[in-house]
């Protein structure tokens, strides 16, 4: 179903009042022409308040939009540490995947959002190996993708604390430690030795 122009404004506004009084779980999946339910739009917006409203009304944090983004993906990946906890508390599911064929935890690692990392790494049954349509774990996109910074190295610790494999090799064969040695991480190499 269509989503009212009306109650797609109050989303953009953060109008909760209005929502409060026109917001039911029929209504609140539906999608834009973009197929963004309310509840993806208040994420792209970082509005915790109104996305916490959102989801006791019954919005989805698994439904995707045209990009393949979820409510629950693309705040993993931007590291929307209040918005994670949240869609983790009301049913974040882990075998959706965004365009990449990715979990929230493979581009927050490459990003180096440290704490998504940390919260998604130790959080029960989440796929922390999971390979991507391009061959790599998030271990792999903190690799290749960060700068070996503090906060790369720190990924790269916690996500071998919580059981991550660091012997899956990219699609072409090479492992985390020869990339991390490749472009001189040596924190990292320490860690992956």
């Amino acid at each position: 179903m269509k989503l009212d122009s009306e109650i797609e404004s109050a989303v953009k506004r953060g109008d909760t009042g209005f929502l409060e009084k026109y917001l039911n779980s029929e209504n609140v999946n539906e999608v834009n022409e973009q197929a963004q339910n309310p509840l993806m739009i208040a994420t792209y917006q970082n509005d915790y308040s109104l996305a916490a409203l959102l989801v006791k009304r019954g919005a989805d944090p698994n439904q995707q939009d045209e990009l393949l983004n979820s409510p629950f993906l693309y705040a993993g990946a931007s590291g929307y540490l209040d918005l994670v906890k949240l869609y983790l508390a009301y049913g974040a599911r882990f075998d959706v995947y965004n365009r990449y064929h990715g979990t929230a935890l493979i581009p927050a690692a490459e990003k180096g959002h440290v704490e998504v990392v940390r919260l998604l790494a130790h959080t029960k049954n989440f796929p922390i190996n999971h390979v991507n349509k391009l061959g790599w774990t998030a271990m792999m996109e903190a690799v290749v993708l960060g700068d070996g910074s503090k906060d790369y190295v720190e990924i790269v610790n916690i996500l071998l604390k919580a059981g991550a494999d660091k012997n899956i090799p990219d699609k072409d064969g090479i492992y985390a430690i020869e990339h991390a040695k490749q472009k001189g991480f040596n924190d990292i190499v320490e860690l992956l030795h």
